[in-house]
């Protein structure tokens, strides 16, 4: 597994993944469902939502296979795909310089991305924190495997 923890600027209550290459454009993926879930998906780019407009704490992982299940332990869980046509990947905020970016190597292929949010129930005290693992796996719609409390 390879892992990297991050320190992002969640502009705008997000921040995205996405192949280094991609066209894909997240600015009409923000759907009312999109932006409920946390989580918009584009060609190559997947946005995730956050709870606060300010730096927060991202672990990125990328495993060789489906890592275990361990959503009790989050507010919320989606999943998607990411496809990464070409590689690395990008991981940063929205108004960050792209060039400058934090890239992770990843090889060409289809990712499953579970996306494992905490501090984002509203429960004031909990820290706030997201998780994203990559694997390969075949495509899927943006799935919510579990919600956050209303």
């Amino acid at each position: 597994m390879q892992r990297n923890d991050l320190e992002l600027f969640a502009d705008y209550n997000q921040f995205y993944v996405q192949d280094e290459l991609a066209s894909g454009d997240l600015s009409s993926a923000w759907s009312g469902e999109a932006v409920s879930r946390l989580l918009a998906v584009a060609p190559g780019v997947v946005g995730v939502g956050t709870a606060s407009n300010t730096d927060v704490p991202v672990t990125v992982e990328i495993h060789e296979a489906a890592p275990q299940d361990d959503s009790a332990a989050f507010d919320q869980v989606n999943e998607c795909t990411l496809v990464v046509a070409h590689g690395p990947l990008v991981i940063a905020g929205c108004t960050d310089y792209f060039p400058t970016a934090t890239r992770i190597q990843a090889k060409p292929g289809t990712y499953r991305v579970r996306v494992s949010y905490l501090g984002v129930s509203g429960v004031p005290g909990s820290e706030e924190r997201y998780r994203l693992q990559l694997w390969p796996a075949p495509a899927i719609e943006p799935t919510v495997v579990k919600s956050r409390a209303a």
